[in-house]
C-alpha cells in the first residue's frame, strides 16, 4: 500500500482531534453561533481555493437547481445543525464528554439505515449498539452507574442530538456519489449563510482579538477544510479499512489536546466509555463501515 495514504490519514486524524479543545477555548469569549459563523467563513474560503486549485470550479456549473437544493438542505443538516448542536454541547459540558458522545454518529447510522435504506437488523448490530450506548452512559455518568451525575446532562443531550444529525446526514448521503470537494464547498457555503442569519437574529457580530482570530482560522482551515481533503487523499491512495483504523485514533488523540490545552482532567470512565463506543463501531458489518468511512468521519 502507498505509504502516503497513512501519512494523509494520520494528518487528518491529528487535525480533526484538535477540534474539541479549540472550540472550547473559543467559547470562553464567544458564543456557539459566533464561532460557527467565522469557522464556516474560513472553511468556505479554504474549500473554494482548493476547488479552484483542483480545477473543479467548472463542476459547479454542471449541477441542476434540484442538485443545489439537495446540497443546501444536506448542508443545513450535516454541517449547520450538527455544528450548532455540537458547539452548544461543548459550551454546556466538558470537552471530553461532548466530543466522545458526539462520536456515536456511526451507531446512529446503523439505526437509521434500517428504516431509510432497508438494511437488515442482526445480532452483530444489536451487540454493537449495546456496546456503543453503554459507553455513552459510562461517559455521561462518569462511571456512577447507581448514582449518575447529571450536571452536564443538557450538554450531553445536545452532543447526542448532534451525532444523530450527522448519522442521518451520512445515511442520506449514501444515496448519491457526488464530488466530495465541491459538495463540501456548497455545504459550508450554506452553513455560512445560515450562521450569518442566525448571528444577526440571536447574537451579534463580535469584535475579535488576535487570539480569537488565530483560533477561528485554525478551526476553519486546519481542523476542518484541510483534514477533509487529506482524508479523501488517503482514500485515494490506500485501502478504506486500513485508513479507518488510523482515523479511529482521532477521539483518543483529542483527549491529549483536551488535557494539555484545557488542563481538563481525563476521567477513567471517559477512556473506558470511548473504548466501548469504538468497539461498537468496529463491530458493525464491513460493508456498513465501508460506506461510513467513504463519507468521512465527522468530529466537529
Amino acid at each position: 500500500m502507498d505509504r502516503r495514504a497513512y501519512i494523509y490519514a494520520f494528518l487528518a486524524a491529528v487535525l480533526w482531534a484538535s477540534t474539541a479543545a479549540t472550540v472550547k477555548l473559543l467559547l470562553e469569549g464567544l458564543d456557539a453561533l459566533q464561532v460557527l459563523l467565522f469557522t464556516s467563513l474560513f472553511a468556505t474560503a479554504s474549500l473554494l481555493a482548493i476547488t479552484a486549485a483542483q480545477g473543479k470550479l467548472s463542476l459547479l456549473r454542471k449541477h441542476s437547481m434540484k442538485d443545489y437544493w439537495r446540497f443546501s438542505w444536506m448542508g443545513a443538516l450535516g454541517v449547520f445543525a450538527y455544528s450548532t448542536l455540537l458547539f452548544g454541547a461543548l459550551q454546556r459540558s466538558t470537552a471530553q464528554e461532548a466530543f466522545i458522545i458526539n462520536y456515536t454518529w456511526p451507531l446512529w447510522m446503523v439505526i437509521l439505515a434500517m428504516p431509510l435504506l432497508k438494511e437488515r437488523f442482526n445480532t452483530r448490530k444489536a451487540i454493537a449498539l449495546l456496546a456503543g450506548f453503554a459507553g455513552v452512559y459510562l461517559v455521561a455518568t462518569q462511571g456512577g452507574f447507581l448514582m449518575p451525575r447529571t450536571e452536564n446532562l443538557y450538554g450531553n443531550l445536545l452532543a447526542l442530538a448532534a451525532a444523530f444529525c450527522y448519522g442521518l446526514f451520512s445515511v442520506l448521503g449514501k444515496r448519491h456519489d457526488d464530488d466530495k470537494t465541491t459538495s463540501m464547498l456548497i455545504y459550508f457555503t450554506t452553513t455560512l449563510i445560515l450562521s450569518f442569519a442566525a448571528v444577526l437574529t440571536f447574537s451579534n457580530i463580535p469584535t475579535l482579538n488576535p487570539a480569537q482570530w488565530a483560533g477561528l482560522l485554525w478551526l476553519g482551515v486546519f481542523a476542518t477544510a484541510l483534514p477533509f481533503i487529506s482524508w479523501f487523499l488517503a482514500l485515494k491512495h490506500g485501502d478504506v479499512s486500513a485508513m479507518s483504523s488510523v482515523v479511529f485514533l482521532t477521539p483518543f488523540m483529542s483527549l491529549i489536546y483536551i488535557y494539555f490545552l484545557l488542563e481538563e482532567p481525563i476521567h477513567l470512565s471517559s477512556i473506558l466509555g470511548l473504548g466501548l463506543i469504538t468497539a461498537g463501531i468496529l463491530l458493525q458489518p464491513r460493508t456498513a463501515r465501508y460506506h461510513q468511512k467513504k463519507k468521512g468521519p465527522r468530529n466537529w
